[in-house]
């Protein structure tokens, strides 16, 4: 186990590194991470998402989905209040509170928690993607709007407002191909375009490393190093979450296959590293991105041991 998720953190980190230096050396345009990052959520991420609800959404499949959303309400119930406690107890600064608030609720688990699971666990990505499922309800519906963009736009949101984070193209291609694996219709697909949504998918975790790379080397890398608290913030995402998650449910009985497969997703979204919205979004709004810059670059360089380690001691405590 520690050898499969190290060698596949040292492939993802080489890409970041790759992203790093084609942005430190400008070979690429400055607005290149803004193109990438299009591609990814209108594009290869909804296609890794349809092609997997196609092939592994079935009748069977979803009647024990409750068992996955029961543990990811739980996960999240724990995660939001305790990271406004973390959040307040390191910054004094009400903006930063809320930053490192959502840096603690919803962490990496899209882009790199995907790559961490069809690297290591490929079997087990549909549940994934439906363990995920309250994250990104609770990224559109509060998350974002209240932490990252609230005094970034002016006046009460409407309804539309509310409800159109929801229509995006991820959520469109899950219920596609919820639709399409549900009905059979998969079957009737050609292959042809079945390797277009497949080839398209895999594209999605070199990426999204790629774009976590460029956007890292816009940052001050002396001035963030430099400062204690990003290193605190670390501390608290990548160990003290993951190791709550780890003694909680070390000694629950593992009935079945599908228990583990809970519990592994779960695990796999406490210790993923802090998520890139943390700068995309506030940067979009004209605010201050640099200590949120600081606790994605050094999250992600530590994470490439702490999570391989978190893993291998959930699998010591569970064996």
């Amino acid at each position: 186990m520690f050898q499969a998720l190290l060698d596949q953190m040292i492939y993802l980190f080489a890409f970041i590194a790759i992203g790093f230096l084609l942005g430190r050396i400008k070979v690429v345009p400055d607005n290149s991470e803004k193109a990438l990052s299009k591609l990814e959520n209108y594009l290869f991420v909804p296609a890794l998402v349809l092609g997997t609800f196609i092939e592994k959404c079935t009748v069977e499949t979803l009647s024990s989905a409750w068992t996955l959303l029961v543990l990811s309400l739980g996960l999240l119930v724990f995660c939001i209040p305790v990271g406004i406690i973390w959040a307040r107890i390191i910054y004094k600064d009400d903006y930063m509170r809320k930053v490192t608030t959502y840096g603690f609720a919803f962490s990496n688990f899209g882009f790199m928690g995907n790559a961490i699971i069809l690297g290591v666990f490929p079997d087990i990505f549909f549940q994934y993607s439906v363990f995920t499922l309250p994250f990104w309800a609770a990224i559109y519906a509060w998350g974002a709007p209240a932490l990252l963009i609230a005094d970034g736009e002016k006046g009460e949101r409407t309804i539309r407002e509310r409800i159109k984070p929801f229509v995006n193209p991820m959520f469109i291609a899950m219920i596609i191909g919820a639709i399409t694996g549900l009905t059979g219709l998969g079957s009737y697909i050609p292959s042809p375009v079945k390797a277009v949504i497949n080839t398209t998918g895999d594209c999605m975790s070199p990426m999204a490393m790629l774009l976590t790379g460029l956007t890292i080397a816009k940052t001050d890398l002396k001035k963030l190093f430099t400062n204690y608290k990003l290193y605190i913030v670390t501390a608290v995402k990548l160990v003290f979450f993951p190791l709550v998650f780890v003694f909680a449910t070390a000694f629950i009985p593992r009935g079945d296959i599908f228990t583990q497969t809970v519990f592994i997703c779960g695990l796999n979204v406490a210790a993923m590293p802090i998520g890139m919205n943390t700068i995309v979004i506030p940067a979009a709004y004209g605010k201050d991105t640099t200590d949120a810059s600081g606790m994605v670059l050094i999250s992600h360089v530590l994470s490439v041991i702490t999570i391989p380690l978190i893993f291998m001691l959930y699998t010591a405590l569970t064996a």
